[in-house]
Parts: C-alpha cells; structure tokens; sequence
C-alpha cells in the first residue's frame, strides 16, 4: 500500500514536466501557423492595377489553386491559361479597359508593338511580384509576432525565441516565393477558356474564327487586342493562318440534338468521325442519321462498337467515305475494287485510311452487344498492327475507334519511328486528349461529342468534345500536322475550355519518366461504352 502513492507521485512529476514541453510545442505550431497563413492572406487580397499603352491590367494572386497565370477579359468572357508558375497559386492578370487610341492605331494599321507592350506588361508584372512578396513578408512577420504576444506564458518559450521565429518563419516564406512565383519557362501550351449559358454560345467562337483567317489564337488575338502577344513570341513558330482543317468527331451516341453543333463547327470542311455513331446501329437509327452524311464535305466514317454493319452499308449508300480495313465501301456496300491493295482516300489533300471496330454490331445477329468488357484482344491489336506495317510511308491519318487497338502498333513505331509524320484519329473512351509518343505520331481523341448519347444519360456527366486538327499539305509540302485544338463543354452550364497543341515542334521527354502509350488507356465504364 505504501508504493501506491509513490507510484502517483512519479506520475504527477512526469506530467508536470510534460505539460511545459506540450505548451511549447503548440506556441511555436502557432507563430509559424499564424506567420504562414498571414502572409497566404495578405497575398490573396493584395492586388495592383496598371496602365499600359493599350489599356489598364489588374493583376491579383489567388493561392490554393493550380499554379498557373491566367489572362481574361470579362468583356469578351475569354481566357488563357498557362501552367508556368510552379507555387499552387494562380497568378491572375485581367484586361479592365481599353484604351481607345491604341484600338483605333490597331484598326487602322492592322498590328501592334508588341515589343513594347511587352515590355510594359513584363515591368508591371514585375513590379506587382516584388510588392506581393514584399508584402506577404511583413504581413506574416507582424501576424506571428502578434500571435508570439498573445500566447506568450511564463512556462512557454521566451518572446525573443518566438519573435525571432516569425521572422525567420516569413523570410523563409520569402524565399520560396522568389523562387516559385514568377512564372517560369516557355509560355507555349494556352488552354483556352470561357463561361457561357448554353452549348451555342460557348462554341460560336469557333464558328466566328472558322471565317477568319485562323483558328483560336487568331480570333483571341482579335478580341484581347493583342494582349496574348505580351507572352508569346509569334515569329518563333510557323503562322497557323491559312493552314488548312480537319474536323475531328466521334461517339455521338444517337444525340440527334448535337447534330446541328457539329454541322457549325464543321461549316462544309471535312469531318472524320471515329465511330460510335449510334446506340445500336438499328435500322431507325439508321434512318434517323443517315442525314449526318451532309455535315461534312467529305464525311469520313469508321465503325465502333455501338454501329453494326447495316448503319455502315446506309451511310456508304448515301455518299459518306466508309473505311474499312479493305478500303472504302462502295455504294453496294462492298469494298471498292482495287481498294484492298491500298485502302486509303484522299481528303483534304491527306492521305486517310480506316480500320472497322472488330466489335461492330451485326444484322444477321440481332444487332447484339458484341463488345468484350476487356477490349480488343492481343490478335486484334496484331491483326491492325500487320495491316498498318505495308501502310507506313503511304498514309498520314489512321482512323480507329477504340485507342487500345493502336497497342503493338505504337510499340513497333517506338522502336522504329516513322520517316513522315503519322496522325491516329480515335474515340470511343468520351474524354478528349492527345498522345505523342514519338515526334512523328500523334493519337488524338475529340472525346464524345454527343455528351455520352441517349443511352448514356443515366451515367457520369460527359462533356461536348470536338477537335481539329491543323495541316500544310500540297505539292511541295507533304502532309505536315501544325497543331490540334480540343474543346470540352459542359452541356448543363454551357463552360467550355479551348486548348491547343502544337504538333510541329519536338516532343518534350522526362528522361526518368516512361513513353506514353495510349493502349493501357482506361476503358469507359460498361454504361459508356
């Protein structure tokens, strides 16, 4: 019995010495707490505005987003975005007015100094980082001195130990902003975006700079009044004005409501679809969409999973180019004569060439769901790998549905890279994205540009997905891919993001990282297919 108090009395001397250390601890949590999220604050709220020779900028800093810098005009609703900032803060730069004098200068002379706009906008800019970083220094200084005060006890640690902590605290914030806030690198991949109320609205932009003498960066060039060349050096890259246009499709998935977007984007250009026209490939689906022939001029066809063999026959009869692995279909619905010794057609001055989905749905089997959960097998891949080998060299766009098709084909173009550049167009997954395993291969999807289709509605929401892709092709120029634009938008708030890529310079490699491929690409959930 007599241990028993002794016992207690150990405790209570070990947690009397605890609870000093304890409160220690926290004081010093709580100055570099207070140092950090003060200098957070005052960054968030700190903005400047400037005056440059063709209008007044706002620039502000946003933390906790995706580091990025972003250039908007709320009066035209656009954007661009570059990821050049490597802080998770976004660094935002707003057009607020135009001056009317230097619109007029542009209107009439038809360009604009860039080189001095730039170096205006570059010097603001600066300028507006070094207060920020300045300002979130002693902001968060003077917040964990305030907080040093407060907390400060008889037990805890002395007012100079945690006074002297702040400090250190907010310069080492400092530093690290120095180092990770102005943006870094080439300003060379925009992604481009806008908020509008519908689906038409937000893709007229394409519309409106299908009549001009570019595609996005032209007609944003327009509207920004040459606010995008404070960033980017247009002579170090070949001009896209005048280049020529593919439009890019697939997945419609029945949704007759999207027709008339895709007929817009179109305006009477060539339209490569990469299947998934329909739900089923039924005959009333058929009938229903056979009128999708007069989107493009001419409209290139290629089977998916959700057609069958019937949808691909009433297309061919009504004048679309269907491509198959023995060539196009004739109006009979059978191969062209000759076509099997070379299955490619000319469209748009490009070499295009097709392989049907294997899973295409068949008439004399009911139009059933012939698809396999795990896609297509080894020997699928080396059938299309063995019939695309005696193509290369002779063919510039490879149409296929489904991208886990192109496997062995893109690990033999790995290993022997193509001597002329090689586009693949494929659908099928609903997501928009392009590959370039190699500098002369490229994989572009346009996603779904039905928004998943009827038979889709019960699933994950799915955006609007369309692309382009931009070409030289002619006489002394062999088919040559410049870049290739991937739209998404949201069918419900009508949002849509715009980004371009360029495909006429080399591909940028981590050496410590794997080549892409786009055969292990995921497969679209069973009610997405």
């Amino acid at each position: 019995m007599a241990r028993a108090p002794t016992q207690l009395q150990a405790l209570a001397r070990r947690l009397g010495t605890a609870a000093p250390r304890a409160r220690r601890v926290l004081t010093v949590l709580a100055v570099v707490v207070a140092t950090v999220g003060g200098g957070t604050a005052a960054l968030a709220v700190h903005d400047r505005t400037a005056r440059l020779s063709v209008g007044e900028i706002r620039m502000s800093l946003s933390p906790g987003h995706r580091g990025a810098l972003d250039l908007y005009v709320p009066l035209v609703d656009w954007g661009v975005r570059y990821a050049a900032i490597r802080l998770p803060a976004r660094l935002e730069v707003d057009l607020r007015t135009v001056d009317r004098d230097a619109a007029r200068r542009v209107a009439e002379a038809g360009r604009l100094d860039a080189h001095e706009v730039q170096a205006e906008a570059r010097d603001a800019l600066a300028g507006y980082l070094r207060g920020s970083i300045l300002i979130a220094v002693l902001a968060g200084a003077l917040t964990g001195l305030l907080v040093a005060l407060a907390v400060r006890s008889r037990n805890g640690p002395r007012l100079r130990w945690t006074a002297s902590l702040a400090a250190g605290t907010a310069v080492a914030g400092g530093i690290l902003l120095v180092v990770l806030l102005p943006p870094r690198g080439a300003l060379d991949r925009p992604q481009y975006y806008a908020f509008g109320p519908d689906i038409p609205r937000a893709l007229s932009v394409l519309s409106d700079a299908q009549r001009s003498a570019g595609v996005l960066d032209q007609e944003l060039d327009a509207q920004l009044v040459g606010l995008a060349r404070l960033v980017v050096d247009p002579a170090r890259r070949t001009s896209l004005g005048g280049a020529r246009r593919l439009t890019v499709a697939s997945d419609l998935h029945n949704n007759v409501l999207a027709l008339p977007i895709l007929g817009r984007i179109t305006d009477g250009g060539p339209l490569l679809f990469a299947g998934d026209l329909t739900d089923r490939g039924s005959p009333l689906e058929s009938n229903l969409l056979e009128r999708v022939v007069h989107l493009g001029r001419p409209f290139v066809f290629v089977t998916g999973n959700h057609d069958s063999d019937l949808l691909a026959r009433a297309l061919a009869r009504r004048g679309a180019l269907v491509l198959g692995r023995f060539g196009p279909l004739g109006r009979d619905g059978r191969p062209r004569p000759g076509s099997r010794r070379d299955p490619t057609v000319e469209v748009g001055g490009v070499r295009v060439a097709g392989y049907g989905d294997p899973f295409v749905r068949l008439r004399s089997e009911g139009y059933r769901d012939r698809y396999d959960d795990g896609g297509p097998s080894a020997e699928d891949q080396q059938a299309f790998a063995d019939w695309l080998r005696p193509l290369r060299g002779r063919v510039d766009v490879v149409m296929v549905h489904e991208p886990a098709m192109l496997g062995i084909a893109l690990r033999e173009l790995e290993a022997d890279p193509p001597r002329r550049p090689l586009v693949f167009v494929v659908g099928h997954t609903h997501a928009a994205e392009l590959d370039r395993p190699g500098d002369r291969v490229t994989v572009l999807n346009g996603g779904s540009v039905g928004a998943g289709g009827t038979g889709n509605l019960a699933g994950d929401p799915t955006a609007v997905g369309i692309a382009r892709l931009l070409y030289d092709a002619g006489r002394r120029e062999r088919f040559r891919p410049l870049a290739a634009d991937l739209v998404s938008v949201d069918p419900g708030t009508g949002s849509s993001t715009a980004r371009r890529e360029r495909l006429d310079v080399p591909v940028e490699r981590d050496d410590d990282a794997p080549a892409a491929t786009t055969a292990t690409a995921p497969a679209p959930a069973p009610g997405e297919r």
